[in-house]
């Protein structure tokens, strides 16, 4: 944390000293919810819940963030490590199906030593690592001791865009190169007697509005590299929020034609293993509230 080197910013700013990095954080835990979440996929919330940490700050930060209210760090209150490990024991006590961390990057050690606490202690849930795909492979190494389940976006193929909406130029070889160290970590998806993910990677793709291109471009890439080792979430819940009121494309939701051309898409290329969203495009309700519950 002196040198902060932990995602693919790698600003090196001194955290531990109070600094804030890119992600808006500086060493000091903080985080908006705690709680059983019940709107993952069905292998990961199913009728118990996920045991989601909602963590405060981010490293992407895009313009359309779901959760634009704690990427920016607007939403934050402070825990501590040992905190952290009896929020995860709770949870488990709550009847979780699984620790999920969501957007804990910029919190990796701390995140492990906790985890290694609360498992010390008896906490013995599958762990998932809900990420952005914007990883450094070495994070991801770090990380691999202590998850079980890897679930990272893959936003972007187009570079223009990644840059346009999450200043990150990178992302498409940054996202597959962490993909790629997960797959290695986990390999394909393993369930338990009950349908619950125990291990493996399930990579999200939300489509945006106006760019279809890019999603199919995901597709290709993702199905072309590893077929039905992976499986893949196809999201069409993607909500417009008031800070892109004035960006034209992400104005507005994810028609249902956007929607069935990429459906089509991965049904013509053959994908098998993999989850999409039925009905229309989502409302807010996807949106939990960030009220500090279970801190």
């Amino acid at each position: 944390m002196d040198t902060c080197t932990l995602c693919p910013r790698m600003c090196g700013v001194n955290r531990a000293a109070g600094e804030k990095g890119y992600c808006g954080m500086d060493a000091t835990i903080r985080a908006a919810r705690a709680a059983l979440h019940m709107w993952e996929e069905p292998c990961i919330s199913g009728t118990r819940g996920s045991g989601a940490v909602f963590f405060s700050g981010c490293s992407l930060r895009c313009i359309f963030c779901q959760n634009f209210e704690i990427a920016e760090g607007n939403c934050a209150k402070e825990i501590s490590g040992e905190r952290l490990s009896e929020i995860f024991l709770e949870l488990q006590e709550q009847g979780a199906a699984n620790i999920n961390l969501v957007t804990a990057a910029h919190y990796v050690p701390a995140v492990i030593e906790s985890l290694k606490k609360a498992k010390a202690q008896g906490m013995d849930l599958p762990v998932i690592y809900n990420s952005s795909g914007y990883e450094r492979v070495e994070t991801v190494q770090m990380l691999e001791e202590v998850v079980d389940v890897w679930l990272p976006d893959f936003k972007y193929m187009d570079s223009k865009l990644a840059f346009a909406y999450s200043r990150a130029k990178d992302y498409p070889e940054v996202a597959r190169a962490a993909i790629r160290e997960m797959m290695k970590a986990a390999g394909t998806c393993a369930y338990d007697e009950d349908g619950y993910i125990q291990k493996g990677v399930i990579v999200r793709h939300l489509i945006l509005p106006g760019h279809t291109k890019n999603s199919i471009a995901v597709l290709d890439e993702l199905y072309g590299t590893y077929g039905d080792d992976l499986t893949i979430s196809l999201m069409n819940q993607y909500t417009p929020l008031p800070q892109v009121r004035n960006i034209p494309d992400l104005n507005r939701r994810v028609t249902k034609r956007e929607y069935e051309k990429v459906l089509d898409h991965a049904l013509d290329l053959g994908i098998t293993q993999g989850f999409f969203q039925e009905g229309g495009t989502a409302k807010e309700s996807f949106i939990p509230l960030f009220d500090y519950e279970g801190l």
